[in-house]
């Protein structure tokens, strides 16, 4: 089936491609999910209004971003948690913990943006990445030190 991606799908394309998939795939997945749309010639059309309007967003979010970008880069956390031998916490810093943080600090971001694979379960001293936009993630630097 020939299909219109209307969003970024991986391994696949990105949005406006157009592509050709099993017609399973399409209808139970795609089409539904509002990922893509049935190749027409009037879905061309359609796509190419919806791109302009999709664009200008993209310019917004992506200056919105910017924005909060230059907040995080000067903020710099840290945190005061209890530890036994060998450095290793008794609890841990997650993502929510640093989103909370941030949102004391004045910078307000979703906890999903903060790309944070594994909680922090050491002291020391860290670099993690914050995804705004697709191509903006500045980094934040947090500090996990000894609670006296």
């Amino acid at each position: 089936m020939k299909i219109i991606l209307k969003e970024n799908v991986e391994n696949l394309g990105k949005r406006g491609d157009v592509v050709n998939v099993k017609d399973g795939y399409a209808r139970n997945y795609l089409l539904p999910h509002a990922m893509a749309m049935r190749w027409t010639p009037g879905a061309i059309k359609i796509l190419e209004q919806e791109r302009r309007v999709y664009e200008a967003k993209q310019v917004k979010a992506k200056d919105d971003a910017l924005a909060i970008a230059e907040k995080i880069a000067a903020v710099e956390l840290s945190f005061s948690k209890r530890s036994g031998d060998q450095d290793v916490l008794y609890g841990s810093v997650t993502q929510s913990d640093l989103a909370d943080a941030l949102k004391e600090k004045g910078v307000v971001v979703e906890k999903r943006r903060i790309l944070l694979h594994e909680p922090i379960k050491r002291l020391g001293d860290y670099e993690v990445p914050v995804r705004l936009h697709a191509d903006v993630a500045p980094i934040l630097r947090i500090h996990v030190v000894k609670e006296e």
